[in-house]
């Protein structure tokens, strides 16, 4: 599938402040499953200096420094991309994933220790995933997929725009959240089974729920399995993510991938962002 993506973010000052260093990553990562045709970034005011870089994650991030005081600041991305992987399941697992429990080689766990690492949850979300593996016989990826319905089942997907994810505890007692509310959860339930689990921010080709015309960054989950590296579940859709989806960023907490961040210093100041996304599909 080929996407035609242009992302404008703007941030509106109600006093004029001074920028500081700003980090974005917007631009799409290049891997097996998607080739990057062309990007372009447009930021107003111009900054001083501006750098690409890759970050320990492998994303690749934009580094802005600004001289001028202002009272905006405008971001925008325009890519084409074309997504390649239509199955997702285009692989075979090695043997030893498929044992119980999740046992990742030696040499494995030297690169995704950070990513099994996990907060201490609640009894309910240990018991909600040892309830799952049991549903799943303990086999590995039956499980992914058990959990991943399961989240699509029972969790209420709705559109919240701006804040942190909530904690896996308050998305399972509120039976809602938004995307990344939801991938935060699946990662928890899989870490508390051994899955090494990453979070990741991007874009659809269609959203869901449908609730208005408006296009919105999405987020979802990738688990490592060896034969087949990072490999995605959606868990607004309750499917493996294939050709659908364009990856922006990848870490192994959501902060990682948060697609701008940045400070400004001012006196009184209020601020607003407003975003604009236009997605179109071939």
């Amino acid at each position: 599938m080929r996407f035609e993506i242009e992302h404008s973010t703007c941030y509106t000052y109600s006093n004029v402040v001074s920028l500081g260093p700003q980090t974005i990553r917007l631009q799409p990562r290049g891997d097996g499953s998607q080739h990057l045709l062309n990007f372009e970034c447009v930021i107003e005011p111009t900054p001083r200096l501006m750098t690409s870089i890759m970050d320990l994650e492998g994303n690749i991030v934009t580094r802005t420094w600004f001289d001028e005081p202002t009272t905006h600041l405008n971001i925008t991305t325009r890519f084409s991309l074309e997504t390649l992987r239509c199955n997702p399941f285009d692989y075979f697992p090695e043997t030893h994933f498929e044992q119980w429990p999740i046992n990742y080689s030696e040499d494995l766990k030297e690169h995704l220790t950070s990513y099994l690492i996990t907060e201490v949850p609640e009894p309910k979300i240990i018991e909600l995933s040892n309830e799952l593996a049991t549903i799943a016989k303990f086999e590995a990826l039956p499980f992914l997929e058990v959990v991943n319905q399961y989240i699509y089942n029972e969790i209420k997907s709705e559109i919240r725009e701006t804040g942190s994810p909530q904690t896996p505890e308050m998305t399972l007692s509120k039976k809602r959240g938004a995307c990344r509310d939801m991938a935060v959860l699946f990662m928890a339930i899989c870490r508390q089974q051994g899955f090494a689990c990453r979070f990741v921010s991007g874009y659809q080709a269609r959203s869901v729920p449908r609730i208005n015309e408006r296009r919105y960054l999405h987020a979802w989950a990738e688990v490592y399995i060896p034969g087949g590296g990072w490999r995605g579940y959606d868990q607004t859709r309750g499917q493996a993510v294939a050709d659908a989806h364009v990856a922006l960023a990848a870490a192994r907490i959501p902060k990682g991938a948060t697609p701008i961040s940045g400070t400004f210093v001012g006196t009184k100041v209020q601020s607003q962002m407003d975003v604009s996304l236009k997605i179109h599909t071939i």
